[in-house]
């Protein structure tokens, strides 16, 4: 009879030992799924940031890589603008800031203007041209830097966008005409104008494009506007600029 009851305690220990071998195997199998489930989420992560990286990375590339001519600028700015909404920008000068904000149905010009801040052109500019009680005109210097600056970015003009229906009201801010022979009124891409004329200079109407207006700043303008000026309407002394993108 004991030598029964020692067989059963054996093979019954032998069961047990059998059963707990096969939960722990089983827990063990599910800790490690879940582990192998978590490493896969946390790896699709940084998968997917890295592809936006390189998306990106790329497209900055092809920007800065592009030299602009007449044929390409306006597929380019087509492609930019669709990228960029950027539409506030503000002028730094060492009278005060001037805020601005770009008008969005204008998107050539305002897609030109944003790239050439993104591309820091506009540090060290001017404001080079003041013609008191009419307008301050910017984004020009005789400055080495400005002139190399223009080469790698191109050469280039955009067609005018006369007819949004806006007044040179004071404070708008338009593009110039270019100063070759140019008879359909091409805009000059690297310059700009702020009109500080009360009420408006309406006999600019239809001949250059408003692409944004002053939000902020116009007593800015006017400082500017009084500053002393040669017989070229330069000021005698420098009004050096920056424009960064605003929020």
């Amino acid at each position: 009879m004991l030598n029964k009851q020692f067989v059963f305690t054996i093979i019954l220990s032998f069961f047990l030992i059998r059963c707990d071998l096969a939960n722990e195997k089983k827990s063990y199998s599910n800790k490690e799924n879940n582990k192998v489930r978590v490493i896969k989420k946390i790896n699709n992560i940084p998968k997917s940031e890295e592809k936006n990286k390189k998306k990106k990375d790329k497209t900055d590339s092809k920007e800065s890589d592009i030299v602009l001519n007449d044929k390409n600028a306006i597929p380019f700015f087509f492609n930019y603008e669709k990228n960029n909404p950027e539409d506030k920008v503000r002028i730094l000068t060492r009278f005060g800031n001037i805020d601005i904000k770009l008008f969005k149905n204008t998107p050539y010009h305002r897609a030109n203007f944003i790239y050439l801040t993104k591309k820091e052109y506009f540090k060290n500019t001017t404001f080079h041209r003041v013609v008191p009680g009419f307008i301050i005109q910017g984004g020009n210097s005789d400055r080495y830097e400005t002139a190399e600056k223009r080469g790698k970015i191109g050469k280039y003009l955009l067609p005018p966008d006369t007819k949004k229906g806006y007044k040179h009201h004071r404070g708008v801010v338009s593009m110039p005409s270019s100063e070759i022979q140019n008879p359909h009124k091409l805009a000059s891409p690297y310059e700009f104008f702020i009109v500080q004329q009360r009420p408006g200079a309406y006999h600019l109407d239809g001949n250059y494009t408003i692409f944004g207006k002053v939000t902020s700043g116009m007593d800015v303008v006017d400082e500017i506007n009084r500053q002393r000026i040669d017989n070229r309407e330069t000021p005698l002394t420098n009004v050096f600029i920056d424009i960064v993108i605003i929020e």
